[in-house]
């Protein structure tokens, strides 16, 4: 069903929601359509009954479901991208985040494995003998890598955060190329 909807924003709205989006405000149309999509879909399966929630947490989490589906291209976004949207702290983002990848784990398999794989092949191996680095600012999707690895073998080294980073984590080469090979990503040279 196409719906075309009109929303009337002032100069400031419409400056700060384009911030918000990391667009231009001539880009805001095309970069808010996928989240108008999502919140139409929200609507649905309410008006349905599909989806009755009576927490305002398992509202959350399912309008972060749909986000996922439609404006994030289906991967898990990252803990600033969702405070951004929701008006949340860090933390806040980060509970949330891992509360909609267990609650939707079936339904976000592949935007999981997705997200997984571009966090993989963006790696960085500055020394041909040392660990690989991800630079990534979502402890879910590390802690999710960690998951893969456990499963494949128990004794494989975890990632783990680089000593004096923010965002930055080291993987040993044997626990990298087993992550490449069960994610089907394209290992960095």
């Amino acid at each position: 069903m196409d719906i075309q909807v009109s929303i009337s924003l002032t100069p400031s709205e419409r400056r700060e929601l384009a911030q918000i989006l990391g667009c231009t405000q001539q880009e805001l149309p095309a970069k808010l359509a996928p989240s108008l999509n999502a919140a139409g879909k929200e609507y649905v399966t309410m008006f349905l009954g599909q989806k009755v929630f009576s927490r305002g947490s398992d509202i959350l989490e399912h309008r972060l479901f749909l986000l996922i589906q439609d404006a994030f291209d289906n991967q898990i976004p990252d803990e600033q991208d969702v405070s951004r949207l929701f008006q949340t702290t860090t933390n806040e983002s980060r509970s949330l985040i891992r509360s909609v990848m267990s609650k939707y784990q079936y339904q976000l398999g592949d935007a999981i494995g997705r997200s997984l794989i571009r966090v993989l092949e963006a790696a960085e191996h500055p020394e041909p003998d040392g660990h690989f680095v991800l630079t990534i600012n979502s402890v879910n999707l590390i802690d999710e890598l960690n998951r893969v690895l456990a499963d494949i073998d128990g004794s494989l080294s975890p990632v783990s955060k680089k000593r004096g980073s923010v965002s930055t984590y080291e993987v040993e080469p044997s626990s990298y190329s087993r992550l490449c090979d069960r994610l089907h990503a394209e290992a960095v040279a």
